[in-house]
């Protein structure tokens, strides 16, 4: 055979192995890649079961907060909340501050001071209360009167609202709400502050109720988290607030059963539940700056502590919008 013949036929037949193989092999796009793991979006987690643990005081703000947890308003969130009730402002501070608490129910006043001594707190929304005097005997405007109240404290603010100018007032800090019910019935006291429904107890017992009205747009009550929660927590945190709103709908529409929960988790006498003061309540909202500026005004005035705070270092308005 002659040599151009035989490269001639070599040539032919490499062509045609790598034609073969070339067609045996998967195209590029057919093999598959490695499998990728991506992160979950909070879409995907924002009704994922979460559990909070919050603190509230024995008074009508936190009627709502009973409400949706009867009527199941958490649980249809994916939401579990353990509510803690608290006489003494102070211990409910405590667990807020020590991490057993994700959020509580707080005054603008105890929040300034909290915030300006580094307690990484926020506003998330006001709640809404109502504070009577209660009040033993006659008191003559112009004399000398014992209140009892805690000193940083909505007690303490609203107090001097509506007393300045009409008597000579000696105040008396006393945290606990029984104790200030038990001095001013002994006579201890001329009149104590006392959030509803525990006036209600009181004038029950023969004491005056007498209402402070509130001059202010806005409670001074609120409702924190901690930043931590906030961070960690915000689906679960978003949660609460509108199954919050749902309970205030409902009560805007009718506070009969507000009312009877609120005797019955507190444990208090069924003849006071027609007495209680309900305040008007509103769906979740923060206070606006103005009003914010009059809390840390009167916090320099009175409790003599110079304020050094700005709005967003207080308030947290994303679970209100």
């Amino acid at each position: 055979m002659k040599k151009s013949s035989y490269l001639s036929l070599l040539l032919a037949f490499l062509l045609v192995t790598a034609l073969i193989v070339t067609g045996c092999q998967k195209p590029e796009a057919e093999i598959p890649a490695e499998p990728t793991v991506s992160e979950p979006s909070a879409e995907s987690t924002k009704n994922e079961p979460a559990t909070l643990k919050i603190g509230v005081m024995p008074a009508v703000d936190s009627a709502p907060i009973f409400l949706a947890a009867k009527k199941g308003y958490f649980e249809e969130l994916g939401l579990t909340v353990d509510v803690q009730v608290y006489t003494n402002a102070m211990n409910r501070q405590s667990a807020l501050q020590s991490g057993e608490l994700d959020g509580a129910m707080t005054d603008m006043i105890a929040l300034v001071n909290n915030v300006q001594n580094g307690f990484d707190i926020k506003v998330t929304t006001s709640t809404d209360g109502a504070f009577p005097f209660l009040i033993k005997g006659e008191l003559k405007d112009g004399g000398a009167v014992k209140v009892g109240m805690m000193e940083v404290s909505v007690s303490n603010y609203l107090s001097d609202r509506s007393l300045e100018g009409r008597y000579d007032v000696e105040k008396i800090y006393i945290n606990e709400i029984p104790a200030r019910l038990e001095m001013i019935g002994k006579g201890e006291l001329d009149m104590a502050v006392i959030p509803e429904p525990m006036a209600s107890m009181g004038e029950l017992n023969g004491l005056t109720k007498q209402l402070i009205e509130n001059p202010d747009a806005f409670s001074p009550d609120v409702m924190v988290f901690t930043g931590k929660a906030i961070s960690d927590k915000a689906s679960a945190v978003q949660r609460f607030h509108d199954a919050y709103n749902k309970a205030i709908a409902d009560i805007q529409k009718d506070d009969s059963e507000a009312r009877a929960l609120l005797v019955e988790v507190l444990k208090l006498k069924p003849e006071i539940t027609d007495k209680i003061l309900m305040p008007e309540y509103h769906l979740a909202r923060v206070p606006d700056e103005a009003y914010l500026k009059t809390i840390m005004d009167w916090n320099e005035r009175v409790l003599g502590k110079k304020i050094e705070l700005g709005y967003e270092d207080l308030i947290e308005g994303k679970f209100v919008q």
